[in-house]
């Protein structure tokens, strides 16, 4: 775990936790850059939610919540929602990348 400054003030305290949001906004950019990559690979709508990817990627992190001493609870809340997210994200780059065959008339 990263060494955490003793902050003085509150100022300082939020300061800090700009800094983190920026690292943070940024690893979920480069995270949504490797799904929508992963959007190509799956050639139907209906390989993209994968259940047993999303409980293997749960487990993961909730393990490394113990192990990082982070909050289980907001670690398992966060990721929840930004997979559900992802997966609406990936649902819309997969439908680009292999839109339906035209139906014939």
């Amino acid at each position: 775990m990263t060494r955490i400054a003793q902050c003085a003030s509150l100022t300082e305290v939020r300061h800090h936790i700009d800094l983190l949001d920026r690292q943070l906004v940024s690893l979920i950019a480069e995270r949504g850059a490797y799904v929508r990559q992963a959007a190509g690979f799956k050639k139907t709508a209906d390989e993209v939610p994968a259940p047993q990817r999303v409980a293997q990627v749960l487990a993961r992190v909730n393990t490394l919540a113990v192990e990082t001493g982070a909050e289980p609870a907001v670690v398992d809340a966060t990721w929840r929602a930004m997979i559900a997210a992802f997966i609406d994200t990936e649902r819309l780059a997969q439908a680009a990348m292999h839109p339906p065959s035209p139906q014939p008339n």
